[in-house]
């Protein structure tokens, strides 16, 4: 008799293999946890691969200081739960001791994110970082590979990439060196929700249907908010209440919403199997400029 692995299996295994791999490996890895639903998938896999054994390294959150309250909310419950040492890489707190300028108001943080990683990570000396990144996001994203090479300033040479045939990834590198690791890299949004409901896991709750203020910018739905607010020199930014969802989280300032009547798993998976467009093309403005914008960012070490 043979046993033939379901297509969700086969990338579980394939994810809880790397990360066994980078436990036994590297001296100090950390996980990425920004408390999306990628990266509670990550989480979930790391936990799996590493019981029965408590999760034996912490998890690093970069926060921008614009996050959704309900995305925080779930980060520090689902670290609480599972017991796991939380590290806060704080874009404000940077801009406060002045070694960062802050963006006008109404502005993105997220490429002020790249500075309080790579010093968290030289702080922590972390060697390995997980991230929860999908090679179906965007097409600077697909260029990298599983193991992803950064130099002792934190950038990445995308012609300097390593092969990974075989599953054999290679991770030496020098003092100062470091690795992201993408265990997620074959998945796709659709597998992800779909794993999601195989697995039972809490997601924040913005990632369904409810009732939201939002406003219309570049066709996009932002919500009102601390951070994000109609101009009022533009007539068409009228707020209004809608019906939405959130396909990803991130700044606030940047993160739009989808109009939605999916309000459970099965309903999103409906939504994400006919969708034609990625969750950052559709909805993070930031990531609308080009392809070249991104691997610019990910060259100076941006996730």
């Amino acid at each position: 008799m043979t046993y033939q692995l379901s297509h969700l299996d086969a990338l579980e295994a394939e994810a809880i293999h790397v990360v066994r791999e980078v436990v036994a490996e590297f001296e100090r890895p950390a996980l990425l946890f920004s408390g999306g639903k990628d990266s509670a998938v990550l989480l979930h896999v790391a936990v799996k691969a590493c019981w029965p054994q408590a999760l034996p390294f912490p998890v690093v959150h970069v926060d921008t200081g614009h996050n959704f309250a309900e995305v925080l909310e779930f980060r520090d419950r689902r670290v609480g739960e599972l017991g796991v040492r939380l590290v806060v890489a704080s874009v404000q707190q940077a801009i406060d001791r002045g070694e960062i300028a802050d963006v006008p108001a109404g502005g993105s943080r997220n490429r002020l994110q790249t500075h309080s990683l790579l010093q968290a990570i030289e702080g922590h000396a972390f060697d390995a970082v997980f991230g929860g990144g999908r090679r179906d996001e965007e097409k600077a994203r697909a260029k990298e590979r599983i193991y992803s090479h950064r130099d002792e300033f934190g950038q990445w040479n995308p012609r300097g990439q390593r092969p990974e045939l075989w599953s054999l990834y290679n991770g030496r590198h020098h003092k100062g060196e470091h690795f992201r690791i993408f265990p997620l890299s074959n998945w796709t949004e659709l597998d992800v929700w779909q794993y999601i409901e195989r697995e039972g896991l809490e997601l924040p709750t913005i990632y369904f249907a409810h009732d939201r203020e939002v406003f219309r910018r570049d066709g996009m739905l932002l919500a009102t908010g601390p951070f994000t607010a109609p101009s009022p020199e533009a007539a068409d930014e009228t707020p209004f209440v809608a019906r939405v969802r959130y396909r990803t989280v991130g700044d606030m300032t940047c993160t739009a919403a989808v109009a939605s009547e999916a309000s459970t798993v099965a309903e999103v998976i409906d939504e994400t199997s006919t969708a034609r467009v990625s969750e950052r093309g559709a909805t993070r403005s930031d990531d609308r400029t080009s392809e070249a914008a991104m691997e610019d960012r990910k060259r100076e070490g941006y996730f």
